[in-house]
């Protein structure tokens, strides 16, 4: 069997074919004739690849933390990548396909994770326990852009596309001492709410009370300037009648007693009809007239 192999690429593997420890062909999802005696192949997948991880680290106030999350990347610079890692690919016979002769491949993820790692680290001493379990969405963007700013990917060929965190987790028994403070927190805000309710309640009764006492208050006074009104109305009455009378019997000052006495008569005579029973006694009329018997 001739050593003479034919190698098609898939376009998202970037091939180079080298000879000598030169490049002689390179590029995406290329196909050629190789010597396999004389030439080497290094496949380099440009495919974004996912990579999982969890960190065990420590906050500003040395609290422990587990961060899970996932990171993407892709091989952004295959020459450069090919150089510090064998991507060196051998097939065994024509049915297998290529295979890697190096684990260096499978090292590059765990590479990625150690520098996220790094800059993981160095921006949790910087919070607090409280603020690293709130704001993991926006530590794992500050993660990014430091990696991205630092250039250790890029010097390896590798961009990193996205970083997120799916969890920030403090140990069992500080959860546990959180969550206790978290509802103490809630039920102190519950009973404020009920005081605050009831506070309301007693100054919207104090407010009926006083509106209520205020109105007593009033439909007192208005009895009292009633009653003093009426005490007028019936003093002036008393006084307009009473002058009336001295005014009617100032005409009878210096008429003689016998004449008032039988105008008296003529008027009892005039309203009899009105007089029930009336009985004048000998003795009556005589103390009446001035006399008496002796």
């Amino acid at each position: 069997m001739l050593p003479i192999r034919f190698y098609k690429a898939e376009p998202t593997e970037y091939v180079l074919l080298y000879q000598d420890g030169r490049v002689i062909q390179e590029g995406a999802g290329i196909s050629f004739f190789y010597w396999q005696l004389i030439n080497s192949i290094a496949l380099v997948p440009v495919s974004t690849r996912d990579a999982s991880f969890v960190f065990n680290e420590m906050t500003g106030n040395f609290q422990s933390v587990t961060v899970q999350g996932q990171l993407t990347y892709r091989i952004s610079d295959p020459k450069k990548a090919a150089e510090l890692l064998n991507f060196t690919v051998r097939q065994a016979t024509l049915r297998q396909g290529m295979t890697h002769v190096s684990d260096d491949p499978e090292k590059l993820p765990q590479r990625i994770i150690n520098a996220v790692q790094v800059h993981t680290r160095n921006e949790l001493l910087r919070l607090p326990l409280e603020d690293a379990l709130k704001q993991a969405e926006g530590l794992a963007k500050t993660v990014l852009g430091k990696i991205r700013e630092s250039k250790i990917l890029a010097e390896m060929g590798v961009e990193c596309l996205s970083v997120i965190f799916t969890s920030v987790r403090p140990i069992p028994e500080m959860a546990k001492a959180l969550e206790a403070e978290y509802r103490e927190a809630l039920q102190k805000r519950a009973d404020e709410a009920i005081y605050a309710r009831r506070a309301a309640a007693v100054e919207k009764e104090r407010k009926i009370k006083e509106n209520e006492l205020d109105t007593e208050v009033a439909l007192e006074q208005q009895k009292k300037e009633l009653v003093e009104l009426q005490g007028t109305n019936v003093r002036k009455q008393a006084e307009d009648e009473a002058h009336a009378t001295q005014v009617k019997f100032a005409a009878y000052k210096n008429v003689d007693p016998k004449v008032i006495l039988a105008l008296g008569f003529m008027g009892m005579g005039t309203n009899a009809e009105k007089i029930g029973n009336l009985t004048i006694t000998p003795d009556l009329l005589s103390m009446l007239m001035g006399t008496s018997k002796s």
